[in-house]
């Protein structure tokens, strides 16, 4: 059963942090939720949870809603982080482990293995303020899923981490996509939900601007992405037809056009001109569609 809103809204007094948002998060899979500070991400994570009461409006798990007795079924990690600084690695784990029903040697042997996943054996037994703040992020993560959720909510799971661990994280959340937990995350960084989901919402002022299958949106937008480099001048590719928008590079260009038939009409176009060595058609990207649809390159 799939995670439902259902026309929901949430006002803070004259504030409308939420406006009638209604989406179905298929199980077993990943959902991104895209959107700039104060989209309306976080506050949307807090009524799925029940922290935060809905003004209007429904949302239901398994035909149920969220409440404190299904906890033990839910992962969550908050974007503002908040792991007790003075407690050890284990202290802190298997406190949190405890409180979703685990017993204490289950919790030592899963935070063991997630430790040595993660690089970091020798944590154990640190203080969460004697780490960096990339470290205690990774704390922070094992403390959401140490108890193996069937739901898990991710509030901007990879901000302020390194490349390294951005990836490192990365495998652990889609292994447990494929281990059949249900992932809705929330980044400000497109191509991070490019990149693993498979649905997507993009809110923009509490309002959702696209949202659906990533594939059925790229489809539905029509317009593809053209990168051409080479030892010519394509200045006349401007006003060609078809061509939607045209970008010049050091020794190329990049084009937006309308359809596949433009790129075959300016591939043969180019014929004879000079050499070129790229010719490459790709999908528009969720950037460039948020762009058509808003007017405004997404930050």
């Amino acid at each position: 059963m799939t995670l439902q809103l259902n026309n929901v809204t949430k006002r803070f007094d004259n504030h409308t942090a939420v406006n009638n948002l209604s989406l179905e998060i298929p199980e077993k899979e990943m959902f991104g939720f895209l959107g700039g500070n104060g989209a309306g991400k976080t506050t949307t994570f807090r009524m799925i949870l029940g922290l935060l009461d809905i003004t209007e409006g429904e949302i239901t798990w398994k035909g149920e809603s969220i409440s404190y007795e299904k906890s033990h079924l839910i992962g969550y990690l908050p974007e503002e982080r908040g792991l007790y600084p003075k407690l050890t690695v284990k202290e802190q784990i298997i406190y949190l482990g405890r409180l979703r029903g685990m017993k204490k040697p289950q919790i030592e042997k899963e935070l063991i293995k997630w430790l040595d996943r993660f690089r970091v054996p020798e944590y154990l037994n640190k203080k969460v303020e004697e780490l960096s703040k990339g470290n205690q992020q990774k704390i922070q993560f094992i403390s959401a899923v140490i108890h193996q959720p069937q739901l898990l909510i991710l509030d901007e799971p990879f901000s302020g981490l390194d490349p390294v661990n951005v990836e490192m994280l990365k495998e652990a959340v889609i292994e447990l996509k494929e281990q059949g937990t249900s992932i809705v995350f929330s980044s400000h960084r497109m191509e991070h939900v490019e990149e693993l989901c498979q649905h997507v919402c993009i809110l923009q002022k509490g309002t959702p601007i696209v949202h659906g299958s990533l594939k059925e949106i790229k489809k539905g937008y029509g317009k593809k992405n053209l990168h051409i480099r080479g030892d010519v001048s394509f200045e006349f590719l401007r006003t060609h037809s078809g061509v939607s928008s045209y970008k010049a590079l050091q020794d190329g260009c990049k084009l937006q056009i309308d359809s596949e038939e433009v790129a075959q009409q300016i591939f043969e176009a180019l014929q004879g001109k000079g050499f070129i060595r790229k010719f490459e058609l790709e999908e528009p990207s969720l950037n460039d569609i948020f762009i058509a649809k808003v007017g405004a390159s997404y930050e």
